[in-house]
């Protein structure tokens, strides 16, 4: 056993601030009430609180395709009417919309993720958490599922630098498509993804014979499930097959996709799942004790995702925290009981104990064709991009800087940074 872990938390203010629109489930906003909701516990002074640089278009090009970045980085809502083609191609528009600040959101969400692992990989800490990241569906070409930069796969490509083997988790009531086809060829990533499978429930993809192809063959791992499975199946299974999982592939790091989404009452979701039994799967993780990357999700009744993730920082503290929501800034959001845990619903399990264990054996079946961990010649390692600061004193003085950025350069007062930054050329000062 490691004496108490280390814990890295990334956020950026801004990252909230961002609007997909009106009318759609995915609510940023839902971050800063996360946030708020862990200072007003005071998990802040258990962690060391880092603000993530924002990814530059050459390290999402790690992954996605440079004429995708480059399309991101340039559209914007007054321009988009200029580019039907490109939008259908990139498939941006209803689902994945085209909002004010769209590739600064991108590039600070899978900054978080991208510096969670350099300092997992320079053993700065034993955990990193990006709440913001988990953005699992999109492709390397095109947005998909609320998805714009798959910060996941960016993530795990960075934690390939210094492990032989990488090991995702995924506990989103949607399947992980995109991460699962990023490492479909690959034995150096196994996959794992616990979520809704039917007729007509996105993405379509996920059923258990999806395994993996050539030297992937086996390293994909989907737990299909239907409506209103419970804390008590799903964190059983959850540890039967993580267990198994873990024992054979023996990975070197692991990131854990907390999607909120599998909560019961969540506007996009069909499970039964408590704030509890969510947090188990958390706990159940956290016990190999190897090097791991927590992340968000999805998650689109906003108070249940603060609930969620606060009190699952606190599990990676091992922090007890009261029911009782202190006071803080979105205290309203918790009315009326202000409490912690959430109300039980009652959707039936249509997961009867037959299915479940037919899915089981099945996926322990596809494990015992893995004889061991796979073996990697291990290359020298390739080094962290580093991307020099602007020479501000070269910087054209006319040039006008239009109001959010001028505003980036003034500190938000609900952000809380302290102590010292040591990784100074990854993130910007607080």
């Amino acid at each position: 056993m490691r004496s108490k872990d280390r814990i890295s938390y990334f956020y950026d203010g801004d990252v909230g601030s961002v609007y997909f629109g009106p009318n759609h489930p995915m609510k940023p906003h839902r971050l800063c009430m996360t946030h708020h909701l862990v200072l007003a516990y005071e998990l802040h002074k258990k962690m060391e609180i880092y603000r993530p640089h924002k990814a530059y278009p050459v390290e999402l090009a790690q992954f996605h395709s440079a004429d995708y970045v480059e399309f991101l980085h340039r559209i914007t809502p007054d321009t988009q009417h200029l580019y039907s083609e490109e939008l259908m191609k990139y498939n941006l528009g209803e689902d994945c919309p085209v909002f004010e600040n769209l590739f600064e959101f991108c590039q600070i969400y899978a900054g978080g993720t991208v510096d969670a692992a350099r300092r997992l990989n320079n053993q700065l800490c034993d955990i990193a958490i990006n709440w913001a990241g988990g953005l699992h569906h999109a492709k390397k070409c095109q947005a998909s599922g609320f998805c714009y930069i798959n910060d996941l796969v960016l993530g795990i490509l960075e934690l390939l630098k210094h492990h032989a083997r990488v090991l995702y988790i995924d506990i989103d009531v949607h399947h992980g498509d995109g991460v699962e086809e990023a490492f479909y060829f690959t034995d150096r990533v196994m996959t794992v993804s616990f979520h809704k499978f039917g007729d007509m429930f996105f993405p379509g993809t996920g059923d258990v014979k999806e395994v993996g192809e050539r030297e992937g063959k086996f390293y994909a791992i989907n737990v299909p499930l239907k409506d209103g499975i419970d804390d008590a199946s799903f964190t059983r299974l959850f540890k039967t097959i993580i267990s198994k999982v873990v024992e054979i592939y023996q990975p070197g790091a692991i990131v854990l996709q907390c999607g909120a989404d599998s909560l019961a009452g969540d506007r996009l979701g069909c499970f039964n799942l408590s704030i509890d039994g969510h947090a188990e799967c958390v706990r159940i993780v956290k016990k190999f004790n190897l090097p791991l990357l927590v992340t968000g999700g999805g998650g689109y009744t906003k108070e249940n995702v603060a609930r969620c993730w606060t009190f699952e920082t606190g599990v990676l503290l091992e922090s007890e925290l009261p029911n009782e929501i202190p006071d803080n800034e979105y205290i309203k959001y918790f009315a009326p009981d202000y409490s912690l845990k959430i109300p039980h619903w009652h959707i039936e399990n249509l997961n009867s104990k037959s299915y479940v264990g037919t899915i089981k054996m099945q996926v322990l079946e596809n494990l015992r064709n893995i004889q061991h961990a796979p073996s990697v010649q291990m290359q020298e390692v390739p080094p962290d991009f580093y991307i020099p600061d602007f020479d501000e004193d070269k910087q054209n003085l006319d040039e006008r800087v239009d109001q959010h950025t001028q505003d980036k350069h003034i500190q938000r007062d609900d952000e809380y940074y302290d102590g010292d930054n040591d990784n100074d050329h990854n993130m910007e000062d607080a």
